[in-house]
């Protein structure tokens, strides 16, 4: 199951907190959230972004891996991959990162119920990590991809980020309530 919401909606943020909600019900740890990318191509640093706004909006503390200051690449994350299922066995993991669609698509979030494809938009080829996926379409698919994540507007990654870690802290600060404490890393 999928779910998308334009970034320039204004209930987005409500909709992915909803969509998280659903598919992350069943759990007894908080999530670790995986933010993938990195701030050295504008496109690509979606994930650090968002890592960085949650980390500020959430209260309490969480897992939280990939902000502006500690990014984690794609290529790091086979490494990161193991330590994660073995620092939080029990957590689901939610994986964020920038990707490439059509042009129609540009602005897109997208939300699944199933891990991702980090430096797909690259055209590397890594192995699939989380157990949700938060994917923000950032640039138009071509066979230059990651010449056109340098070329991404930054006003619209950041309005990406700035929804999906709205939706983010939503969902995270809703946690308490329901009788799961969060750690801090």
């Amino acid at each position: 199951m999928e779910y998308s919401f334009n970034c320039f909606n204004k209930l987005g943020a409500t909709g992915i907190a909803m969509a998280l909600h659903n598919f992350l019900s069943d759990f007894s740890d908080p999530p670790v959230l995986l933010c993938i990318g990195s701030d050295l191509a504008i496109g690509d640093s979606l994930g650090p972004i968002t890592g960085t706004l949650t980390g500020q909006k959430t209260c309490g503390d969480c897992f939280i891996y990939g902000t502006l200051t500690k990014p984690i690449t794609a290529k790091e994350v086979k490494y990161l991959n193991a330590f994660l299922h073995n620092a939080h066995p029990k957590s689901k993991i939610i994986a964020v990162d920038a990707a490439v669609g059509e042009a129609g698509d540009i602005g897109l979030i997208r939300i699944a119920n199933r891990g991702l494809k980090p430096g797909l938009g690259a055209n590397k080829k890594f192995d699939p990590v989380g157990d949700v996926s938060i994917l923000g379409i950032v640039a138009e698919k071509s066979v230059f991809n990651y010449s056109l994540l340098n070329l991404t507007r930054l006003n619209l990654v950041y309005k990406m980020a700035d929804m999906i870690s709205k939706g983010l802290s939503d969902f995270l600060t809703e946690l308490p309530a329901v009788g799961i404490k969060i750690k801090s890393a």
